[in-house]
């Protein structure tokens, strides 16, 4: 075209007894290719080609009813949907879905970091765009997954620094008689995720069997307030053995909460939950954070995340040869690269015990090799 921009033009049928042509007109070439091969593509498939008009803002409203709600958790998709709605429609929501191009999302994504939002918070924004454009990609709204191409921001992994043994004995001696004990006994023993600690259940513990069936975790969600929701991912349901320290802490608490219920009377709630308030009502996450870090000031300790507890945990169990795959287990990680790079830390110590095991294994063949004398210029070895 004259004015510099680039024009196609495909049949689209007939109406009336006239051929009905679509015409694109982009500002480059490339841009009007991808439309017409998502255009080819949707006449291939017997889908109506007016869905090439349909904005990333209307797109993404549909991916968040159609595709995000019925599948994912309740806590994902309140992310999904502050994602969407406060960032993702506000500034790219007016492009049309199949024009939306890399510079655009990469522009998007630098004004973020320039807004002052946190890396990791840009990362996560990236990774729900990345969702949204392989669904349309799936459906063939979108030539390409434009998120795809775009370079994610660095985020500075976050340095664990989980008690060491010494402090972890300390740790369980200053938890004695408090009243999470239990709470906090067991997140050194078996690892369990905060909500999976709140949302334990009286029914999933068998102290004759000493085991702990992981169902579900608890989790807050706006309008709706603390909630029972699946665990994180499949491997996040799992089975584990008690080990005994962590079971008396338990047997402790039961006690201590039928005191509790005793005293309450008919302000009790009776919810099963394992780990309550002092009426029966599940814990808040921010409430058990807040008590944990009153806990270790008090005591002295450096400051540390109650998640930290579930890096005890790992650290302690592979520094003393547990193999990492069930510590991967244990956790319910999903693969074992992600346990082997959380705890990278352990990587060095557990190097230097297999040099030692290995020495150990060959001490007897180390020393004979040790009292062999070497020999002299022209001596002949004996058969």
């Amino acid at each position: 075209m004259q004015d510099g921009r680039w024009r196609a033009a495909v049949s689209v049928g007939w109406k009336d007894g006239k051929r009905v042509r679509k015409v694109l007109t982009g500002k480059t070439r490339r841009d009007v290719s991808e439309r017409l091969t998502v255009l080819l593509r949707s006449q291939q498939r017997g889908l109506p080609v007016a869905l090439g008009k349909q904005t990333v803002g209307q797109f993404l409203q549909r991916w968040l009813t159609e595709c995000a709600k019925p599948k994912v958790r309740p806590l994902t998709y309140s992310s999904y949907s502050w994602i969407v709605n406060s960032h993702l429609v506000p500034c790219l929501g007016r492009i049309r879905l199949g024009r939306l191009a890399p510079e655009q999302i990469q522009a998007f994504l630098n004004d973020r970091l320039a807004a002052n939002y946190t890396p990791r918070t840009v990362q996560h924004i990236l990774a729900t765009l990345r969702v949204v454009l392989k669904q349309a990609a799936k459906w063939d709204l979108v030539a390409r997954n434009a998120a795809s191409l775009v370079s994610s921001p660095s985020v500075k992994p976050l340095e664990v620094q989980p008690f060491t043994p010494e402090e972890t004995e300390v740790f369980l001696s200053v938890i004695r008689e408090d009243r999470l004990e239990g709470l906090y006994a067991l997140s050194v023993a078996v690892g369990l995720r905060q909500g999976e600690s709140r949302g334990l259940l009286w029914e999933c513990i068998d102290f004759n069997k000493r085991s702990l069936q992981v169902r579900h975790t608890l989790q807050r969600v706006k309008g709706k307030g603390l909630v029972l929701a699946e665990p994180k991912t499949a491997r996040s349901r799992r089975t584990l053995t008690i080990p005994q320290f962590a079971q008396d802490a338990l047997l402790a608490h039961r006690a201590r909460q039928e005191r509790e219920k005793a005293m309450a009377g008919n302000r009790w709630k009776e919810t099963g939950f394992v780990f309550t308030t002092t009426i029966g009502t599940p814990l808040d996450g921010p409430t058990v954070s807040r008590q944990f870090r009153r806990l270790l000031e008090k005591a002295g300790f450096r400051p540390m995340r109650f998640h930290d507890l579930r890096h005890v945990c790992a650290s302690l169990l592979l520094s003393q040869g547990t193999h990492p795959r069930l510590v991967m287990e244990m956790l319910g990680h999903s693969t074992i690269s992600v346990t082997m790079n959380t705890y990278s830390h352990v990587i060095p110590a557990l190097r230097n015990e297999v040099a030692d095991q290995m020495d150990a294994a060959l001490a007897p063949v180390a020393t004979q090799v040790a009292t062999l004398q070497p020999l002299s210029r022209g001596e002949v070895a004996p058969n």
